[in-house]
């Protein structure tokens, strides 16, 4: 399985800024717990923009213009934006958001034991 961040490189206005800055979050949660992902550049690749376009669940696009990034997805599977990443960061359920098995010993695989216990 191979988690997929969908991010735009181009810099610039404050909203972008905004942009660079969930993205930048994403990716550094992701590789300080060395989860494998690929980063797909929107801004870099009409084909990239246009999958990641196609593929935002229709409910969770916004009412108007096309879903920012960072959208996330495990493969070809759509998990969510930065703001469920950083619900389920919150809840310390960041493995279960991306579709992932939570490390042996880590507070997610604690609190999965309790629940099934």
């Amino acid at each position: 399985m191979v988690i997929r961040v969908y991010i735009a490189s181009s810099s610039g206005s404050m909203a972008v800024r905004k942009i660079k800055k969930k993205q930048q979050d994403v990716l550094g949660f992701l590789e300080a717990n060395k989860i494998g992902f690929e980063e797909k550049d929107i801004a870099a690749s009409e084909e990239n923009r246009k999958w990641m376009r196609e593929n935002v669940p229709e409910n969770n696009r916004p009412a108007t213009g096309y879903p920012l990034p960072p959208q996330i997805f495990n493969e070809s599977q759509y998990r969510g934006d930065y703001d469920a990443f950083f619900e389920a960061r919150e809840n310390n359920a960041v493995y279960a958001f991306l579709g992932l098995p939570a490390p042996p010993g880590s507070k997610e695989a604690e609190a999965q034991a309790k629940q099934q216990a």
